[in-house]
């Protein structure tokens, strides 16, 4: 899908001219890489279905801006965009990815400091030169270096949200090829790991002496739309650079060494260097091209008869991470992991009475399409001002449109409930936000934390055993406060939490978008019997979707169905 890249632009057009300070536009353009980013559809085909009409119909597309569209999808490139470039010599792309740096900050580092790219950035900070500048101060520029510093540890690796579409394409563009017997990602993202970095392809064919069909295979892979570089092209391995950055490499292996090569280039190291030192015990040799006895090959076709050779259940890619797994599949032990389809409901999405982009029914219409027998509405309260967070009057009438729309829905026999809850604030004193005669009435409160993350361990934790103490609190969001790929959390006794939770019979959320909790923590608070709920944090229908990203930090946490409420 073209939808990321010309959302990505259309972003850093309105970030460049916000930083010329030209009026109204540059909100036009971040108004519509936002519906761009949000769309379900393919924008490439809405284009090819519909022209310059389709593009219009989408929210916040004018006819300049789907000119602009258009051009990109033609050509892959727009020239407002790189004369805009040219007049404002400023890294944008790279700059906004610092937590706290939009294109107002930008501007004024342009224009006070010359600062335009990162290592200028990096070089103001150190040098104490960005504190002086009105409304910024030292803590802004603290923010600054720390924020600087997570940007580069994360470096060289890309979110799996953004990357897994592009390579699910990529995957099911091979198996739709005559000819192809088997076709899998391998490595980190078939483990799914929150963030990658380079991509395994392993394709077999039925017939290896089919020359133009080996051809044809690594030809398609080097010139597919994505690509920017051919950085190899042979006969069983090519390896090209993505226009996101991203290093692939297709390798064209046997069928008889398939499951081998699987299991093999699927990791972890530590992962594989233990099944290699089992096969060993058991006079063998394990590779990527077979299990062997006596330099005689004899598994190799699947990872399924690999494992059961090694006396061992098959283990779930998202376990392999040299942990417990293996000898738990010794012992016949290994959890049966959460599926995607076990989830009934979403206890953590918004509506547009605050944050969110669609109405409380249309969120309720693509929950029922998902199969979700369930949808929880929690919205933000109202210290969340950026949000326009509700308070006890607005979530009094927010009820009333709840009721309304459940009542209609089993009018028609829609087997199907809207639950009302809400993402209740915990002020700094660790009370909520919102009043208990009010949050009595809900269906359910969980709580956040969405300001003063910087306070000192013992103050945090503090803060939020205090709040969890609250009668009402039924689930803890996002529970360390970190947003994977923009910042670390607050500093927190994050097992006197748990222990907290498994007290007073609280659920901690996995959340979809943030990946908070990570799974190791999610581990430990099912080893210490606290229940967990999966939570898209959903702002518009599309978000819904992404359920799964928290499903896969489940799945690596090691828990089943029964760990995770809304199930």
């Amino acid at each position: 899908m073209k939808n990321q890249e010309v959302a990505q632009i259309l972003f850093e057009i309105g970030e460049f001219l916000e930083i010329q300070e030209i009026p109204f536009k540059p909100q036009a353009y971040q108004q519509a890489a936002v519906a761009i980013d949000n769309l379900e559809e393919d924008i490439s085909q809405i284009y090819k279905e519909k022209g310059i009409k389709g593009l219009k119909e989408i929210n916040a597309i004018g006819e300049s801006i789907a000119l602009k569209i258009e051009e990109y999808l033609k050509t892959g490139n727009i020239k407002y965009f790189e004369e805009l470039k040219k007049t404002t010599p400023v890294d944008v792309n790279e700059l906004t990815k610092i937590e706290g740096l939009g294109g107002k900050r930008i501007k004024r580092l342009y224009k006070e400091l010359g600062i335009r790219t990162l290592k200028d950035l990096i070089r103001a900070a150190e040098e104490h030169r960005i504190a002086p500048l009105f409304g910024f101060g030292e803590k802004i520029e603290k923010n600054i270096l720390e924020g600087v510093e997570f940007f580069k540890k994360s470096k060289g690796r890309f979110l799996l949200r953004d990357v897994l579409d592009d390579v699910e394409k990529i995957e099911k563009r091979f198996k739709s090829m005559n000819g192809v017997d088997k076709v899998s990602v391998a490595g980190s993202v078939r483990r799914r790991k929150e963030t990658v970095g380079d991509i395994d392809f392993l394709v077999s064919v039925k017939d290896s002496s089919d020359k133009y069909l080996v051809e044809k295979i690594m030809k398609t892979f080097v010139s597919m739309d994505e690509v920017v570089k051919i950085v190899n092209k042979g006969e069983t391995k090519s390896s090209i650079k993505t226009k996101q950055g991203l290093d692939m490499d297709l390798r064209l292996v046997s069928s008889s060494s398939f499951g081998s090569a699987l299991q093999y280039f699927t990791g972890s190291k530590e992962h594989n260097i233990a099944l290699r030192r089992i096969a060993i015990k058991e006079g063998l040799k394990l590779n990527e091209y077979g299990l062997f006895k006596n330099g005689r090959k004899i598994k190799g076709e699947t990872e399924e008869e690999i494992y059961e050779r090694l006396k061992m259940d098959w283990i779930p890619p998202e376990l392999r991470e040299g942990e417990e797994e293996i000898e738990l599949a010794q012992k016949h032990q290994l959890p049966k992991l959460i599926e995607l389809n076990d989830i009934k409901g979403d206890l953590h999405c918004h509506s547009n009475w605050n944050g969110g982009q669609n109405s409380i029914r249309q969120m309720a219409e693509k929950a029922i399409s998902l199969g979700y027998e369930f949808l929880g509405i929690a919205d933000h309260t109202k210290t969340l001002k950026i949000e326009n967070g509700l308070d006890e009057k607005r979530l009094k009438e927010q009820r009333i449109e709840i009721d309304l729309i459940n009542r209609e829905f089993k009018e028609k026999g829609i087997n199907f409930k809207i639950l009302h809850g809400s993402e209740v604030d915990i002020l700094k004193n660790g009370t909520l936000d919102i009043k208990n005669e009010t949050l009595k009435t809900l269906d359910y409160v969980s709580i956040s934390i969405h300001s003063n993350f910087k306070m000192n361990i013992q103050d945090m934790t503090k803060r939020i055993l205090k709040a969890m103490d609250n009668p009402y609190v039924k689930i803890f969001n996002h529970p360390t406060g970190m947003i994977l790929g923009k910042r670390e959390g607050y500093n927190v006794d994050i097992e006197q939490i748990i222990k907290k939770a498994k007290e007073k019979n609280i659920a901690l959320e996995i959340n979809s978008y943030r990946l908070d909790l990570n799974y190791q923590l999610a581990k430990m608070a099912k080893k210490m019997g606290v229940k967990i709920v999966i939570g898209s944090d959903a702002h518009n229908t599309k978000e819904l979707n992404d359920i799964k990203f928290g499903v896969y930090q489940a799945r690596r946490a090691g828990l089943e169905k029964k760990d995770i409420i809304n199930t």
